[in-house]
């Protein structure tokens, strides 16, 4: 199995990799593909369609989590230009779990705040594997009432598998961090569009995704809990995480049906790591087309349709 695929896409992969070369040695030669070749062209994109549609809640979670998966910050850095990182929440320090500033999307500004996981392993433990400290909660917090006094939107790409859950983010309340961020969110009279990009883990992700617009990619997940924390809970089995996976309804088709996001975007086959690039480009082309209505509605329509959008979530009976 090669690095960046993972068992169950190998041999689909492997197949559309080679049509592909069998195409361009057509193309380069000038010759005109055969009403089988076109037939078989044809069927082999059924069968990508058919494989998106039916990887497991287990399988998209590891999707989701593969190493090769482009982060938040490798999104910032293909969608927007011009990025100016801001530090700090001015108040204890700077987390480097959460980055974000003011940067340019097409010709528009736009404040962008990502978290961030890391390259090789310092990396990961100076960002706690993506999950951010109450500092990095508040110097968000500060980001957005900033892009609000500028009058920019304000894009979110979460990647975390929860907020930090260490003796430190305890001693500077890193619950509290989350609820002022949940409350001051549906306060901001700016578009806000939040994307899942990867893992989106309970109230560490929903801190930093309270939007006008919530999206996700196609494998990533959003969940109160890991499938491993469900499956230790529920039935003391490490070995049913993708029962717990199944029966928590993360991914983001089941997101979807249910309300909680509003879009789910495609991504290229066998998951974004696989055409990091392309999986760049649908992203940023999507957040152009939905900004786009978001600019013309006025401060206290935006409020009001973010608070509107949440409380429609759920099922309530009398």
């Amino acid at each position: 199995m090669s690095e960046g695929n993972l068992d169950f896409s190998e041999p689909l992969l492997e197949l559309v990799h080679r049509a592909d070369s069998v195409k361009r040695s057509f193309q380069q030669r000038g010759l005109h593909l055969d009403s089988e070749l076109k037939e078989l062209f044809q069927n082999i994109q059924e069968v990508e369609e058919n494989f998106q549609r039916s990887l497991t809640p287990w399988q998209r979670v590891r999707l989701a989590r593969h190493p090769l998966r482009p982060h938040p910050q490798f999104f910032c850095r293909m969608i927007f230009t011009d990025f100016m990182e801001l530090h700090g929440d001015r108040r204890y320090g700077d987390d480097w779990a959460v980055g974000g500033g003011f940067a340019l999307l097409g010709n528009r500004p736009v404040m962008v705040i990502f978290t961030r996981k890391g390259h090789n392993l310092e990396q990961y433990l100076l960002n706690h594997f993506g999950c951010p400290e109450p500092e990095g909660y508040r110097k968000a917090l500060r980001l957005m009432k900033l892009a609000e006094k500028a009058r920019c939107p304000i894009i979110t790409l979460v990647d975390t598998p929860g907020a930090y859950p260490g003796i430190s983010g305890g001693e500077r309340h890193i619950g509290e961090a989350i609820a002022v961020n949940l409350r001051e969110m549906f306060r901001l009279t700016v578009p806000v569009v939040c994307v899942i990009t990867g893992e989106g883990g309970s109230g560490g992700a929903l801190g930093l995704a309270v939007g006008n617009k919530v999206l996700m990619l196609a494998n990533a997940y959003y969940s109160v809990i890991t499938p491993e924390g469900c499956a230790a809970i529920l039935w003391r089995d490490e070995t049913r995480t993708a029962d717990a996976a199944k029966a928590l309804k993360l991914t983001a088709d089941d997101l979807l049906k249910f309300k909680i996001i509003d879009e789910v975007i495609p991504e290229p086959l066998g998951g974004a790591h696989c055409k990091p690039g392309e999986a760049a480009n649908i992203l940023k082309a999507a957040l152009i087309r939905i900004l786009k209505p978001l600019w013309k509605k006025s401060p206290s329509r935006l409020k009001d349709d973010r608070y509107e959008r949440f409380r429609k979530i759920g099922v309530f009976k009398g």
